[in-house]
C-alpha cells in the first residue's frame, strides 16, 4: 500500500510550499521576470482555487533565461532561508529541473534516499525552452532530450519509480536496472549526460518560434506552450495568493488531461509522499502506511 498523509500534515506542508511560492513571485514581479503554474497547480486553481487536495507540490514553468535570472537571486539573496538544487551544482541530482528548498527542512522519499543533495520541502521549477513550429522536428528534439533525461535518472536510480504494478513493473526494473548497471560499470558521468540533455533542451533557444517546451517530463511531449496562446499570462486564486498561467489554461488542460474538473477516482489520486518529513522547525512528521 503507498504511503499517505496525516490531514494535518499535508496542510502544514502545503503552507510551507506556498512561502516558497510567495517568495518566488516577487522576486520574479521585482524583477520583471515570467513564470506560470501548471499541470496539477492548473488544475488546482481552476477546480479548488489552491491545491487540489491530497495533492503535494506546485509546479512552476520559466523561460530558460529568466529561469537563470531567478536562480542567480535566491542563491545570491535567499542563502539563509533557501537552497537551489538541480543537477548542475549537485553531481547525484537525478532530474533536470530545479528545487528550491527551505533550508533545515526534511523531504525524503525513497528513491532520494540514494542521493548525496540536500532534501527537503520544495518548490518545484521547470525551465522551458524555445522548441520548433514544426511538429515533426519537436517531437524528434523532445524524443532525444527526453530519453537522455531519463538516462540521467537511470545513472543514479536503479528502480524508479513508474507507473506499473506487478509482472509488467518487475520486467520494466529489471530493465532499469540492467541500464543503471551500464551506465556505472563504463563510467557514463553524471555531468555528460546532463550537458548532453541540456545541450538538445537548449538547440532551438537562438531561433524566432511560437514554441516553448520542458522536453524532460515524467512522459514525452506533454508540457508544450504555444507562445501566442500562453501570453498574456492570466492570474488565478491559488490559496492565499495568486498566479499567472497560460491564457488558454482550460485548453491546454483539457488536451492533456480531458475533463480535468473531474474528481478521479481514490486510486488515481496520486502525490509524492515522502518516507521522511521534517519541518525547519525541526518537528519530524513521519507519514502513514
Amino acid at each position: 500500500m503507498s504511503k499517505s498523509y496525516e490531514p494535518q500534515i499535508l496542510k502544514k506542508l502545503q503552507l510551507c510550499e506556498l512561502e516558497i511560492l510567495n517568495d518566488f513571485i516577487k522576486v520574479c514581479e521585482e524583477n520583471n521576470l515570467i513564470y506560470w503554474g501548471f499541470a496539477g497547480t492548473g488544475i488546482g486553481a481552476l477546480r479548488h482555487s489552491g491545491f487540489i487536495p491530497w495533492d503535494d507540490d506546485i509546479d512552476l514553468y520559466i523561460p530558460r533565461e529568466d529561469y537563470k535570472k531567478a536562480v542567480e537571486i535566491f542563491e545570491r539573496d535567499f542563502a539563509d532561508k533557501y537552497t537551489v538544487v538541480n543537477a548542475e551544482k549537485f553531481n547525484d541530482f537525478p532530474v533536470m529541473n530545479t528545487h528550491i528548498i527551505i533550508n533545515d527542512s526534511q523531504f525524503v522519499t525513497t528513491e532520494d534516499k540514494r542521493g548525496n543533495y540536500p532534501k527537503g520541502i520544495f518548490l518545484d521549477i521547470f525551465p522551458v525552452d524555445n522548441a520548433p513550429i514544426d511538429e515533426n522536428l519537436r517531437k524528434k528534439q523532445q524524443r532525444k532530450a527526453w530519453l537522455l533525461s531519463k538516462l540521467l535518472i537511470l545513472k543514479h536510480i536503479p528502480f524508479p519509480h513508474l507507473p506499473l504494478s506487478g509482472f509488467k513493473a518487475k520486467i520494466a526494473h529489471g530493465i532499469t536496472a540492467m541500464v543503471w548497471l551500464f551506465l556505472n560499470v563504463f563510467c557514463v558521468s553524471h555531468n555528460f549526460l546532463y550537458n548532453l540533455c541540456l545541450k538538445e533542451c537548449t538547440k532551438y533557444n537562438d531561433v524566432e518560434t511560437d514554441v516553448w517546451a520542458y522536453s524532460c517530463d515524467t512522459e514525452a511531449y506533454t508540457s508544450v506552450f504555444i507562445k501566442s496562446k500562453t501570453l498574456p499570462l492570466r492570474k488565478e486564486k491559488f490559496e492565499n495568493t495568486e498566479i499567472y498561467f497560460p491564457n488558454n489554461l482550460e485548453e491546454a488542460l483539457t488536451a492533456l488531461y480531458g475533463d480535468f474538473m473531474q474528481i478521479p477516482p481514490p486510486e488515481k489520486q496520486h502525490n509524492h509522499c515522502p518516507d521522511i518529513l521534517v519541518f525547519p522547525n525541526k518537528e519530524t512528521r513521519e507519514t502513514t502506511v
